[in-house]
């Protein structure tokens, strides 16, 4: 019996430590897997998102209204108030024309019916273009200047914006009854004053067409609005 006890007890020690061993075996085995998902190897790849501010963003160019709202059809909506003759439409085609750029003459009668008619044209003699738009201020005078008559009456028309390139030309008709079948009172002018319109300063021609009505019966001179050309 004394023989027996000593060698079990030896036998379960030594059963005890191979248990203990494979533990501890067993243990280290799990820690090893642990530690390689944990910390990846030098050699596996690496699979880490680049940061934002490693990789900058290209610059946005900004969206036009036409792609950003395609349906939608091109402004072709002109400015208020842009009609012709208005300021808009004259300084898009050079500004108005002024009395420095203009040449004023004095076409050949256009007789009819009893009527003596004449072009007063105003050219462009500038290097620019620019607008007339309206009726030429038009007046009789003698050699010392003093006017012959009352001013021309304005036919009814609705005036047009005239464009003048370099050169070009617009014209009013003036027109008023024979005086030998009217029977108006005359006078021989010396000058017809043209004011383009809009304009202070006049431009002188010489009138060399002889009598025309100043007073009495039938003596009503008329201008007609400006229109492109030098005449009929």
């Amino acid at each position: 019996m004394a023989n027996t006890f000593p060698a079990v007890r030896r036998t379960a020690l030594l059963a005890s430590a191979v248990a203990l061993l494979g533990a501890l075996t067993a243990c280290g085995g799990d820690g090893g897997t642990t530690t390689a998902a944990g910390h990846p190897s030098s050699t596996a790849p690496d699979r880490t998102a680049t940061p934002a501010t490693s990789r900058p963003a290209s610059p946005v160019s900004p969206v036009s209204p036409a792609t950003s709202r395609p349906d939608t059809p091109g402004d072709t909506t002109a400015a208020p108030g842009d009609t012709a003759g208005s300021a808009s439409a004259s300084a898009r085609a050079g500004g108005r024309c002024h009395t420095s750029a203009l040449r004023a003459s004095v076409g050949r009668m256009d007789p009819g019916a009893g009527q003596r008619n004449f072009p007063v044209v105003l050219t462009n003699t500038s290097s620019r273009t620019c607008t007339l738009y309206g009726y030429p201020g038009l007046a009789f005078t003698d050699a010392a200047g003093r006017q012959l008559g009352p001013d021309p009456k304005r036919t009814a028309a609705s005036p047009e914006t005239v464009r003048l390139t370099p050169g070009a030309s617009a014209w009013a008709a003036l027109s008023f009854a024979s005086p030998e079948i009217s029977g108006a009172r005359t006078a021989d002018p010396a000058t017809l004053l043209v004011t383009s319109p809009d304009e202070r300063d006049s431009l002188k021609v010489a009138w060399r067409a002889g009598e025309v009505p100043v007073g009495g019966a039938e003596s009503q001179v008329s201008v007609t609005v400006l229109s492109p050309g030098a005449g009929p």
